[in-house]
């Protein structure tokens, strides 16, 4: 059967592109719902008013995955498929079970497609959060009645390491230089990039210059519409996570690459499938760009800035880095980049603020005590 196509009636300020997106997750999340037991019905009702939209679909992916586990693995459940195991099933599960799972079956599993088996290893990282979905599913069940037991205090402590600031992966501000040159000129491309760059480099630009000043998020930038910049007004709306509109002031570095841009390189408006006018970014098929065609493109880019290969180039994520790391440097505080970058806590842009090269050298040695010594007197 032929897909419906989907028309949006937007009565919202959000920007339709937006609504579009979070109904494809709704749509994934009632797909993965509709495939587990009946009995997390309520369950699914508190994910869907008390968690963010992308935090739900993660949820339902984990306990999905646990609940194929154990049909798999015939543990616990005599049911086929998923969607057949029971409550009292469910009931019977302990702790150990849970332990087992993520201690020795998603550490290392296999998925076969076709002719292919591909090996899956999960990090810590991967398994705390597989751990935090079941938890809170467990607790829930438990807190409605509908089991007889607190599993959660049962499971095994998940080890994460703790943060290091000299692991945090970013550009030195030299290395933004080289980059902004490389999409510049074209150094350090091929023959066949070359040809590419030619149509787009302006395009190029614009993205890697809003990353590097502002800190996006790849999909908060992967999101902008040309709608969304107020050129007289000299700001832009971004959405954040958990749909938050925030209203981001425009510098005249930023102004001007975007404005060449949308009046030099980016297709006429006649041109362009009317589902994309509003879209920022166009790929070459005149089509908004996915997250991954700009993912690959900020690897080119930071890969030449960086002397490596294209597979060792950084991340989207690297370049919000490279920003908070860039402004800490050039003097800005540690509340203004968290408020910038908008930073749940101040402790992860503190992070960032212990890449400031030599700066216990610096206090100390502009706070001389004894007169010949202080250079400020």
């Amino acid at each position: 059967m032929a897909k419906k196509m989907i028309r949006i009636h937007n009565k919202s300020d959000r920007p339709d592109n937006i609504v579009q997106k979070e109904n494809e997750i709704i749509e994934s999340c009632i797909e993965l719902e509709n495939a587990l037991p009946d009995f997390m019905k309520d369950f699914f009702l508190y994910l869907k008013s008390g968690v963010a939209l992308t935090t739900r679909l993660a949820y339902l992916q984990d306990i999905y995955f646990f609940c194929k586990y154990l049909v798999n693995e015939k543990i616990i459940t005599k049911a086929e498929v998923v969607k057949e195991i029971t409550l009292e099933e469910f009931n019977r599960i302990k702790a150990r079970d849970v332990n087992r799972f993520l201690g020795e079956y998603c550490t290392r599993y296999t998925v076969e497609k076709e002719n292919a088996v591909t090996i899956m290893e999960n990090h810590n990282r991967s398994l705390a959060r597989k751990k935090s979905s079941l938890a809170v599913l467990f607790k829930f069940l438990y807190r409605d009645e509908l089991i007889q037991e607190n599993i959660t205090d049962g499971f095994n402590p998940i080890r994460l390491p703790k943060p290091q600031p000299d692991a945090i992966k970013r550009l030195e501000i030299d290395e933004v230089a080289r980059m902004l040159d490389a999409v510049e000129n074209g150094d350090g491309l091929t023959e066949k990039e070359l040809a590419y760059w030619e149509k787009t480099k302006l395009r190029d630009k614009a993205i890697l210059m809003l990353f590097v000043t502002y800190g996006l998020r790849l999909k908060e930038l992967q999101q902008l519409n040309v709608s969304s910049f107020n050129f007289g007004r000299g700001d832009f709306k971004i959405y954040r996570k958990r749909g938050k509109e925030v209203s981001m002031p425009l510098n005249k570095s930023v102004e001007k690459v975007i404005q060449d841009y949308i009046e030099k390189e980016r297709p006429s408006e006649d041109l362009i499938p009317e589902e994309h006018k509003d879209a920022l970014f166009l790929s070459l098929q005149k089509t908004r760009m996915t997250e991954k065609a700009i993912r690959e493109l900020v690897k080119k880019y930071t890969s030449i800035a960086l002397g490596t290969t294209k597979e060792n180039g950084y991340s989207p994520h690297k370049l919000r880095a490279t920003a908070a790391t860039s402004l800490i440097q050039y003097g800005f505080s540690i509340y203004d980049v968290q408020n910038l970058l908008d930073h749940d806590n101040v402790t992860t842009t503190q992070l960032y603020a212990a890449h400031k090269k030599n700066v216990k050298r610096e206090i100390v040695n502009n706070f001389e005590w004894l007169e010949e010594y202080d250079k400020n007197k």
